[in-house]
């Protein structure tokens, strides 16, 4: 069976604690010859609504924690990066850079992105076609010298994208599942299950979230036929200092995870 990707992790290094106790639940996804499993946490918050809120450790001692968590639970790391300076940096130490929603098309960013040996997330905005993609997935392809195109240059090449949903009005996300359908004619797709129920901006200051609806829409996804899932994940999301009411608690992630491997194995079969 193919294996299903699978990002997950706190949404921001809160500190190296959280991040170990984090690692050691989320190694057994490692471990589990059906998932291809990368733990997700960001150094730095550089796109968070308030210039009060809680960014992260920074660049520096960010990329030391998650040196650490490679080395003592031999798992493989994504983390974002904001600016094109970073690429080079990061790369050393995360074997996937992510392109955060907002920064999709930022060129520079890409290209430097593109100029390292890591693998590639590039997160769709919430304001992009879906079709529209392609483009930024063609920015990363030249630049490591490739003209082709389609799903599996962009997975031989190590490039996937997330979708997240699209904004609604204000303060909301919707996800049209057809989108998924359409990202995948361009490269691997990972539906983006906890930001999908963010509502951007509606806390005071803050983002607020749905985290019930997550799992229904994570099942739709897999129904539909998607390569992976991205969980933001913490012991007690109530406490977390970034996007706590769109994650799942461990227990929950696990439960819901189960649940898309099952679903996974029967679209396989349908084929």
């Amino acid at each position: 069976m193919k294996k299903m990707i699978l990002i997950a992790g706190p949404c921001v290094i809160e500190s190296k604690e959280l991040v170990f106790k984090m690692a050691q639940e989320l190694r057994q996804f490692a471990d589990d010859a059906r998932i291809e499993f990368y733990f997700k946490s960001s150094f730095d918050k550089a796109n968070r609504t308030s210039i009060d809120s809680f960014r992260g450790p920074g660049l520096e001692e960010g990329l030391r924690i998650l040196e650490s968590v490679k080395k003592e639970f031999a798992l493989n790391i994504l983390t974002d990066i904001h600016e094109s300076y970073q690429a080079k940096i990061a790369s050393e130490v995360v074997d996937v850079l992510q392109i955060p929603a907002f920064l999709c098309r930022q060129t520079d960013l890409l290209v430097a992105a593109a100029k390292t040996q890591s693998k590639i997330n590039i997160k769709k905005g919430q304001f992009l076609n879906p079709s529209d993609i392609k483009y930024s997935i063609k920015k990363v392809l030249q630049t490591r010298g490739i003209e082709q195109e389609g799903y599996e240059v962009a997975q031989k090449n190590g490039v996937f994208v997330a979708e997240r949903g699209a904004s609604f009005g204000y303060g909301n996300l919707v996800v049209d599942m057809r989108s998924l359908v359409i990202m995948r004619e361009f490269a691997p797709v990972i539906f983006d299950a906890t930001h999908s129920v963010q509502m951007p901006g509606v806390a005071g200051g803050k983002s607020g979230g749905k985290s019930e609806f997550i799992q229904p829409l994570a099942r739709a996804a897999a129904a539909v036929g998607v390569d992976g899932f991205f969980f933001e994940t913490h012991i007690n999301p109530s406490e977390a200092l970034c996007d706590g009411p769109n994650m799942l608690n461990l227990e929950h992630l696990k439960k819901c995870v189960s649940k898309l491997l099952e679903i996974q194995n029967l679209i396989e079969k349908e084929k």
